[in-house]
């Protein structure tokens, strides 16, 4: 290790030796305090990815306390080095919908008749993420299922603040349900999807639009691993994904709070469950309960009784508990006009039973449902369906399965 350390030190000088003190310290931690469960069939890919991903955070934070950059800002750096070229087979056009910026994907291909329509909203926690990082999964959806897609660049927090995320994807998305035809698109035959962030987002949008009679109702919602409630943090997915790479717990919890601009120190108290109010807990408790959860993935789970609750803890973030942030909590009449939905869960994911009580909502309310679980899946893994070496077949999966349903339609 010695050696090592002088042959990097005389080749690139201090930098290298820290980067590589740097990345000696994530793998120390990795090893210490995330776990992989054994069921997991490619842990060390797994791995490589997430030593990769908090280099970058870590890195991302060191210059936000120099004054550098921000850390989401680096983070973005740093995904943008994973941006898949055009598939030769589309076009591709950046335009504004209602001032929002979109990528428009249309098949070069003519077509006997109009086509449908899909609106990609993106991941990213609402503060990172992009439709560059998307373009790989866009390519294949539009050339595959022969969709117009419209990706939506949606602005980032902190400068764009909740709840302007989710507002800016309604005017997008109602642009296009006003102007489907002029890209050649069946306006009744337009499906929106998500993922994570992206999947909130999409599932807010959805509920919004059942109160437009003036536009076209969406064909179908396609919600991939998508984070709905945020009044139960220790839901069995939750608690058996504490420590989960790429997206555990603490980590949800704490981009959750970054994301809302709110002091990262008060996770502790979210997730006691203080900022709930009494009789909120009363009225959605049957909502969030483990009896909606299939038995096969409770293993044994005793629901974790919420914490007293503390009004100044919930003055700190009332909005989480809003129906355009915690979609779950939407009235039966809004649930009951939503379109057909896909819904995919993936088992090593904290917001795994966040997807299975939207699920058992919107079948409560005579929403026709499929559901899609990866058992091999965990939370991003929409992004590794095409990455060469560090593809994911839970990846390729999910985007054959999203491919499948729009065909279906």
């Amino acid at each position: 290790m010695e050696l090592l350390y002088v042959v990097l030190l005389a080749a690139g000088g201090v930098p290298a030796a820290l980067l590589l003190l740097l990345v000696l310290g994530v793998i120390y931690y990795d090893f210490t305090w995330t776990k992989i469960p054994p069921e997991f069939d490619q842990p060390l890919k797994l791995r490589v990815i997430y030593w990769g991903g908090l280099v970058a955070f870590t890195l991302g934070k060191i210059c936000e306390s120099l004054g550098i950059c921000r850390q989401v800002d680096f983070i973005s750096f740093s995904m943008s080095f994973m941006t898949a070229r055009l598939d030769p087979s589309l076009f591709a056009k950046d335009l504004l919908f209602d001032g929002v910026p979109v990528r428009v994907y249309q098949p070069k291909a003519p077509s006997a008749g109009q086509r449908k329509g899909m609106v990609l909203i993106h991941g990213g926690a609402g503060m990172v993420g992009s439709i560059d990082f998307y373009q790989d999964i866009c390519n294949r959806i539009a050339k595959e299922a022969d969709v117009v897609l419209v990706a939506i660049g949606y602005g980032l927090s902190p400068e764009h603040l909740y709840p302007s995320q989710y507002k800016q994807c309604l005017a997008a998305t109602a642009h296009f349900l006003q102007n489907a035809e002029i890209y050649g698109v069946d306006p009744s035959q337009v499906i929106i999807f998500g993922d994570s962030a992206g999947g909130n987002f999409t599932s807010v949008v959805a509920q919004q639009l059942t109160k437009r009679p003036d536009l076209p109702k969406l064909r179908a919602q396609a919600l991939i691993y998508a984070c709905v409630q945020a009044m139960d943090f220790n839901l069995p997915s939750y608690v058996q994904n504490a420590n989960m790479l790429l997206m555990g717990r603490e980590t949800a919890l704490y981009f959750c709070l970054r994301y809302l601009t709110k002091d990262t120190a008060l996770k502790d108290d979210l997730l006691r469950g203080f900022h709930v109010p009494d009789d909120f807990r009363l009225k959605y408790r049957k909502w969030v309960s483990v009896d909606n959860i299939p038995e096969k993935l409770k293993r044994g789970h005793q629901q974790v009784p919420l914490a007293p609750y503390k009004p100044e803890v919930y003055k700190q973030f009332p909005e989480m508990l809003e129906e355009t942030f915690s979609s779950l909590f939407a009235e039966d009449r809004i649930i009951k006009e939503l379109p057909e939905t896909f819904i995919v869960s993936c088992e090593y994911d904290v917001f795994r039973d966040d997807s299975l009580l939207y699920k058992k909502r919107l079948e409560d309310c005579g929403v026709k449902v499929r559901w899609f679980h990866a058992e091999q899946g965990f939370h991003g893994v929409l992004n590794f369906a095409d990455k060469g070496p560090f593809t994911f077949p839970a990846g390729v999966e999910i985007v054959d399965r999203i491919i499948d349903f729009v065909n279906s339609l």
